[in-house]
């Protein structure tokens, strides 16, 4: 019944407004219709956000304009005005055939599996593990990646301990979130005393800090250094496809068809992570991160080493040379703070 209803409404584009968050200010978009998604573009094409039709919740049923916005997450919305009439009826309807062909209570969870299986097939017209993954890189709204990487965080602070949270500390943090923002999504950052390589970020954007990274250095530039890493690494790769890459493929159907995924999985996907020394990153990605986030190179290459002679092309060709001042990663007093947010 959807794959009927949505031939339908193949190519089909609207104008809307847009907003990532409660804070953010609304943006003219166009939305497009396709296969499994609802593609939301600015105005210049770049692709803003991707919504699962199996996860688009209306906020005011039967009112105008229409607002939509991710299940779980009511800070996105996506308006619609009630001139674009033909694009509500059409995500109104897919809703309608989506919400018929979902498991009723009492039905047997194979039936429910193989079900969700047979809709992955019959959308990515391919049974390849790989090709199911990128199709759950898509679809898995924002609020689903922030709620796995709090489970992942359960079982990673299992091993390292709680974050730290001394008075002053989380402050410190925050401001070193707005001085740090990541490229796309949000970020919340945490303390831990050990177990973590350095700078760990988690599905959702939760970035972990080893506690050695405030308290034996004389800067915050270092630190600002390992989360620029940390950064990159999540762009090269997303930390949500390196998770479900290990769990396999039944773990990458269990959250289509669920949104969930097992617990055992999480918590060898953790164990690996603590255990795994953070992947090398060329010195011309590392450099173009300093410059984009203007934070100098040089204390972080001699953090990694303290003769230089390994970090020679980050010292360099460092973006901000002696003499240059970038602005400062946080003040004197934020980092004090953060420097005792363990306690030490």
């Amino acid at each position: 019944m959807a794959k009927t209803a949505l031939r339908k409404y193949e190519r089909l584009e609207a104008a809307g407004l847009w907003r990532p968050d409660a804070e953010a200010q609304r943006i003219d978009v166009i939305v497009s219709l396709g296969e499994a998604t609802l593609t939301i573009a600015d105005m210049r094409e770049r692709v803003k956000a991707h919504w699962s039709l199996a996860a688009i919740a209306r906020a005011n049923p039967d009112r105008l304009p229409a607002l939509y916005h991710p299940d779980g997450d009511p800070d996105e919305t996506l308006e619609l005005p009630g001139d674009e009439s033909e694009m509500i009826a059409a995500i109104e309807k897919l809703r309608g055939a989506i919400d018929r062909q979902r498991p009723h209570p009492g039905r047997l969870r194979l039936w429910g599996v193989l079900t969700s299986l047979l809709a992955v097939v019959l959308v990515i017209g391919l049974w390849l593990p790989g090709a199911a993954r990128e199709h759950a890189l898509r679809v898995v709204p924002a609020a689903k990646r922030a709620e796995i990487g709090t489970a992942l965080l359960a079982h990673v602070t299992r091993v390292t301990g709680p974050p730290c949270r001394a008075p002053g500390g989380a402050a410190a943090l925050a401001a070193l979130e707005r001085r740090l923002p990541p490229g796309t999504g949000r970020v919340r950052m945490a303390v831990v005393r050990s177990g973590v390589p350095d700078a760990l970020r988690l599905p959702g954007g939760t970035i972990l800090l080893r506690a050695a990274l405030v308290e034996d250095h004389e800067t915050a530039d270092v630190v600002a250094g390992h989360i620029i890493a940390a950064y990159l690494r999540a762009e090269a790769r997303d930390p949500l496809d390196r998770l479900l890459a290990e769990a396999g493929l039944w773990e990458v159907l269990r959250l289509l068809a669920t949104g969930r995924i097992g617990d055992a999985a999480l918590a060898g996907h953790a164990e690996t992570l603590l255990k795994s020394p953070p992947e090398p990153l060329p010195d011309a990605v590392l450099l173009g991160g300093f410059a984009r986030w203007q934070v100098p190179a040089r204390p972080y290459a001699y953090a990694r080493d303290v003769t230089g002679e390994t970090v020679l092309g980050l010292i360099e060709a460092d973006p901000f040379p002696e003499g240059s001042i970038p602005p400062p990663v946080l003040s004197d007093a934020d980092w004090l703070r953060l420097q005792g947010i363990c306690g030490g």
